[in-house]
C-alpha cells in the first residue's frame, strides 16, 4: 500500500512489524489500533500521566534510546541510534534524523501532518481523524481505526453540545512559556489548539495567525488581552504559570487578573492524537468546575 506523508508517497509491502517511536503522540493511536506490541524502541519523554496504568507499564517495558530534550522540548538523538534498531517504520522525525537517511537504510518515516514543513492549512479535528485512518491503513486495522474515530467523535460532540460550552463566550490564548526565562510561544490556526478552543466555546485571540506555533512578545499578549490562558509544558508544571504572570505588564491581562489559567501537559493539546480530545475534556471541566 502507499500513503502520503508531507507530500511524499511512502510505500509499504506489508504492515510494519518493527516500529520505533520518535515522538510521543502516536502512542494512544497505536494503542487504540491494538498494535503497540509492534513497538521495539522509543525515544523521548513518555510521562505516565498521559496514559492508563496498563499502557504506562507497557511503554516502560519498551527499550528507551534517549530521554534527552533540549531547552525547547525537542528530542536529541542521532540517526545512527535509530538505524541500529533496524525498524521498518519510524514515527516522528526529530532534529538530527533525516527522512532520506532513514529511507536509504530501508526505514519508512511517517510524520504528523501538522509538523510537515509545507503544511499551510488550518487544523481541525478532521486532522486527527485522518491521522488515525492513515495509521489504520498502514497497520491493516481499518475496523479498529473506525471504532476509535467514532468514539472520539462522540466525545467531542458531547463537549460541544454541553450547556456550559453553549454559554461560553470568552477569548483565550494557548501558550508555551519558557520556564526560567526565555521566549513565550503562542499557537495559531495551524495547531490543534485552534479546534480545541473552538470545541470548548473559546475564541483564539491569535486566530488571525495561520502558523502552528510562533514566538509572541509580551506587549502583543497584553494588547490581545485573552480572558483565559492555557499554558502547555513538558516536564514538571512548577513555574509554568509564573513564567507568564511575571512578565512585565502581564498583571493587566484579564486571564491573569481573574486567575483563569489552566496548565496542562503539551500532548493534551499538540499534536493530533486521542490525547487532544482528553485535553479538550480537561479544559472544559476546569473552566466550568465552579459554574
Amino acid at each position: 500500500m502507499t500513503v502520503t506523508d508531507c507530500g511524499r508517497e511512502v510505500a509499504f509491502e506489508a504492515a510494519p512489524e518493527r516500529v520505533i517511536l520518535l515522538e510521543t503522540a502516536p502512542v494512544t493511536i497505536l494503542d487504540g489500533l491494538g498494535v503497540m506490541d509492534r513497538v521495539v524502541a522509543r525515544a523521548g519523554d513518555f510521562p505516565a500521566g498521559y496514559y492508563s496504568a496498563e499502557l504506562a507499564r507497557q511503554i516502560q517495558d519498551i527499550p528507551s534510546l534517549s530521554e534527552d530534550l533540549d531547552a525547547s522540548g525537542h528530542l536529541m538523538l542521532s540517526q545512527e541510534e535509530v538505524v541500529a534498531q533496524e525498524p521498518d517504520l519510524a514515527l516522528g522525525l526529530p532534529d538530527g534524523v533525516t527522512r532520506d537517511g532513514l529511507r536509504d537504510a530501508g526505514i519508512a518515516v511517517l510524520e504528523q501532518e501538522l509538523h510537515c514543513p509545507n503544511h499551510g492549512t488550518d487544523a481541525d479535528f478532521e486532522t486527527l481523524w485522518a491521522e488515525i485512518d492513515r495509521l489504520g491503513t498502514v497497520f491493516r486495522a481499518p475496523e479498529e481505526a473506525t471504532t476509535l474515530i467514532d468514539e472520539l467523535q462522540d466525545r467531542v460532540a458531547a463537549v460541544e453540545t454541553s450547556d456550559a460550552v453553549r454559554q461560553e463566550s470568552r477569548t483565550a490564548a494557548v501558550l508555551y512559556p519558557s520556564v526560567g526565562g526565555g521566549p513565550v510561544y503562542a499557537y495559531g490556526t495551524g495547531s490543534m489548539a485552534q479546534p480545541q478552543l473552538e470545541a470548548a466555546g473559546l475564541e483564539n485571540v491569535f486566530a488571525d495567525v495561520s502558523e502552528r506555533v510562533f514566538e509572541v512578545q509580551t506587549e502583543e499578549l497584553v494588547d490581545r488581552d485573552p480572558e483565559v490562558l492555557i499554558l502547555l509544558h513538558q516536564g514538571e508544571p512548577d513555574g509554568v504559570a509564573e513564567a507568564v504572570t511575571s512578565l512585565p505588564g502581564a498583571e493587566t491581562v484579564r486571564a491573569v487578573e481573574d486567575g483563569s489559567i489552566i496548565v496542562q501537559r503539551f500532548n493534551f493539546t499538540e499534536p493530533a492524537s486521542p490525547l487532544t480530545v482528553e485535553g479538550l475534556e480537561r479544559i472544559t471541566e476546569e473552566l466550568h468546575a465552579d459554574r
